[in-house]
């Protein structure tokens, strides 16, 4: 009798996938993106993603060296959040101030508060917004494609102004912005290869695309080109599979992963069409970030055994 039983310490379910081999995957799906960016934007944009990246690895090297901390840069979560900070980048920007950002993410944002699993928002957009305040001039200064010298404004500036915009253009690619949010095909292909390998689900990055849809068809009496626009443009599909899903800053239950999908295209919409700005997902993400613990407690399914409800 005593062979049918087998006792063990937790955990009791094991998994391949390791953190290191997450990360990989993740850096692997980014990879259309950063190299779509780095052909129409030129090779300065290559020099950010590549130094961004250092910048946030040394940080995160030195930083535990100091500290006497386990050394914890080969799980790859530096490398991770140097390429999305760098992606989210205008590609003529100095180099030296994604590097600031990249020092910001991993100290401020992720080692202060314990390391990787510790943070409550995601690194690489709190460091973009805290570039955003400090440097709104060059973070928010775009090229046109091909070109390093012609300032442009970017389809969903020229949206908010009421101006006409080229949705089969941004669908492809061909138009200003960050160095990795403008080709749609480029992330869609990273995004398929992330959901490929299970290393997301489709709940947080379907439920807020279609919220975003659903708000941008009311305000705009369903105009399908409006629609379509605020689909393809702004880092909205970026956000959607590579930033809001982080295991990290993400509700764990499947009814809490759908409520913020929901959260995040309503605050996107408001800050959007409402707002001072243009642009919404990195604000968005990072709020409903600051919501998932409270999405979590009031979707956390009913412990087998106990009674559901209040007594």
């Amino acid at each position: 009798m005593g062979k049918l039983f087998n006792v063990s310490s937790s955990p009791h379910v094991r998994s391949s996938h390791t953190t290191q081999a997450i990360m990989f995957d993740v850096a692997i799906a980014m990879l259309p993106a950063s190299i779509y960016g780095v052909w129409q934007f030129g090779m300065h944009a290559l020099l950010v993603l590549i130094a961004t990246v250092v910048s946030c690895v040394l940080s995160e090297y030195i930083f535990e060296k100091l500290m006497k901390k386990p050394i914890t840069v080969y799980d790859g979560s530096a490398v991770v959040t140097g390429m999305i900070l760098a992606l989210n980048m205008p590609p003529q920007i100095p180099v030296w101030m994604p590097c600031l950002g990249g020092v910001f993410a991993i100290i401020i944002v992720k080692q202060m508060y314990g390391g990787l699993g510790q943070n409550w928002m995601n690194p690489a957009l709190a460091a973009r917004c805290f570039l955003l305040i400090s440097f709104a001039g060059k973070m928010t200064t775009f090229t046109e494609p091909f070109s390093d010298a012609v300032a442009s404004a970017t389809p969903m500036a020229m949206l908010k102004a009421g101006e006409q915009v080229d949705v089969t253009a941004m669908f492809i690619g061909r138009i200003p912005g960050t160095i990795g949010e403008v080709s749609v095909i480029a992330l869609l292909i990273g995004a398929a290869y992330l959901v490929f390998r299970k290393v997301i689900t489709l709940r947080i990055p379907l439920t807020y695309i279609a919220t975003v849809a659903i708000f941008a068809a009311i305000y705009s009496g369903f105009d399908v080109s409006y629609i379509l626009a605020h689909l393809c443009g702004g880092g909205l599909i970026f956000g959607a599979f590579f930033m809001a899903t982080d295991y990290v800053t993400s509700p764990i239950t499947p009814k809490g992963q759908i409520v913020f999908g929901i959260a995040l295209g309503l605050l996107t919409g408001l800050f959007r069409i409402f707002g001072g700005s243009a642009e919404g997902v990195s604000y968005a993400i990072i709020f409903c970030n600051i919501l998932v613990p409270l999405i979590e407690k009031f979707t956390l399914p009913t412990a087998f055994g106990k009674k559901g409800g209040k007594k």
